[in-house]
């Protein structure tokens, strides 16, 4: 176990650069597998899931081998289904994006129930009734899925919510063999985007990526690629939140702004003051890389209310910073976030430090700002709210201790050192078990 040991009350100052999304490098890594030729990644956060994702290919058979800090050579010729790892599976999320994956090549699988983080009731309902309408028989308990390919799939899908791992599932496994299929209610999550970005550079044919509505037809094989993760977009709006919660000027670079465009509004409508300026090389033909200059040192103002919804949507996992960011904005702000139901632990954490939030329920609660924020001793129960309390304790007087930090490492790649370039007091201590 690893803990923070943050001495807050700094103004923060200089550059930080915008990690790969780890919400696109771990179906992107899932999706190696639907070929036999090599696949190179570039921009692949070097985070715990994208770690144990790498872990469980391997098991597989697939050859990973890293070329430099943030690229990857990836070769799945020799992948065997029979040698997974299943111990791996039970302790990340993003392994049921191998359904997919494996139903798209090998046309069935065998594996366990999904880990991740504990943030309230995540079923495999909508997953599962896509995949029937795929022509996927289904048979599972409460730890093994059995799926099987064993009959032609309808033409159109809806699935029941917009599930984004449960539309990337569908791509995935929809990208070979199957036929034309419409999906419906699709997720267009920028993750969903890459995916279907990096799946078209290697043959395959979707349309309408983007919107809620995407045709793909499966082709007879995929080849080999090289390609470009996008920059994180919830990286970008905690690294925007830091800058407002500790009233500092950061400029956030190599940035993809289009991703974030109802987000930005509302940094902008409490009062932070975003310059956006545009680069001229980008690696994707798909969006512009920018750097993004913040000025924290404003009087901010309540939002009013704020709800997470589906993209292009305010971000679910940018709910936790921007609650951060409320505790010190003037006035009051409902927040709502009606995903899941267990995601509101960090709020007596935050009221630990001093912060004025009333829990109306588990979805919604009241923030009234401004409050100062004390240094405390706290727990990260999940992965966004680990960073969330690393903001929090950043803007604190005193001494926090933040716990659990393994949760923040899965998500973002070697924090405190970035942090610390800004001129943040931040130590990792690795304590005993």
């Amino acid at each position: 176990m690893s803990q923070f040991i943050i001495q807050g009350g700094n103004t923060l100052k200089g550059d930080i650069q915008v990690a790969g999304f780890k919400n696109a490098a771990t179906p992107i890594l899932a999706a190696c597998i639907l070929t036999k030729e090599e696949v190179i990644l570039h921009n692949v956060p070097v985070i715990e899931d994208v770690k144990k994702m790498i872990q469980i290919l391997v098991s597989l058979g697939v050859k990973v081998t890293w070329m430099d800090t943030n690229s990857l050579k990836i070769n799945a010729a020799d992948l065997d289904p029979e040698k997974i790892d299943m111990s791996l599976i039970s302790t990340l999320r993003s392994s049921i994006l191998l359904i997919g994956a494996m139903l798209g090549r090998f046309g069935k699988i065998i594996t366990k129930a999904p880990g991740g983080c504990q943030i309230g009731a995540r079923s495999m309902d909508t997953h599962f009734k896509a995949f029937e309408r795929l022509g996927v028989k289904v048979e599972c308990d409460e730890k093994i899925y059995n799926l099987e390919k064993v009959k032609p799939a309808d033409s159109e899908i809806v699935m029941s919510e917009f599930s984004v791992t449960g539309t990337e599932n569908i791509i995935l496994a929809g990208a070979l063999n199957q036929g034309e299929i419409t999906v419906k209610i699709a997720a267009a999550d920028p993750s969903v985007q890459d995916l279907c970005w990096f799946l078209q550079s290697m043959g395959a044919e979707i349309e309408g990526i983007g919107t809620h509505t995407l045709k793909i037809k499966g082709v007879k094989s995929l080849k080999g690629t090289e390609y470009n993760i996008m920059p994180d977009p919830i990286e970008t709006g905690t690294f925007i939140s830091l800058a407002g919660v500790t009233k500092s000027k950061l400029n956030i670079t190599q940035a993809a702004p289009q991703f974030l465009a109802l987000e930005l509004e509302k940094f902008k409508e409490v009062g932070l003051k975003i310059k956006i300026n545009y680069l001229d090389l980008s690696p994707s033909k798909n969006y512009r890389l920018a750097n993004i200059e913040v000025d924290g040192k404003v009087d901010l103002q309540a939002a009013g209310k704020i709800h997470d919804m589906p993209h292009p949507g305010f971000a679910a996992d940018l709910i936790q910073p921007f609650t951060a960011l409320m505790t010190q904005a003037k006035g009051t702000t409902l927040i709502h976030d009606w995903m899941y139901d267990g995601r509101m632990k960090y709020v007596a954490e935050l009221k630990k430090m001093g912060a004025n939030i009333i829990v109306s329920d588990p979805h919604r609660i009241v923030v009234i700002g401004p409050s100062p924020l004390f240094g405390k001793e706290m727990t990260s129960f999940d992965l966004r709210a680990g960073a969330t309390l690393i903001l929090a304790a950043l803007a604190a007087r005193g001494k926090s201790v933040i716990d659990n930090i393994y949760q923040v490492d899965r998500g973002y790649q070697n924090l405190d050192q970035r942090l610390s370039k800004l001129g943040a007091k931040i130590e990792r201590i690795n304590t005993k078990e």
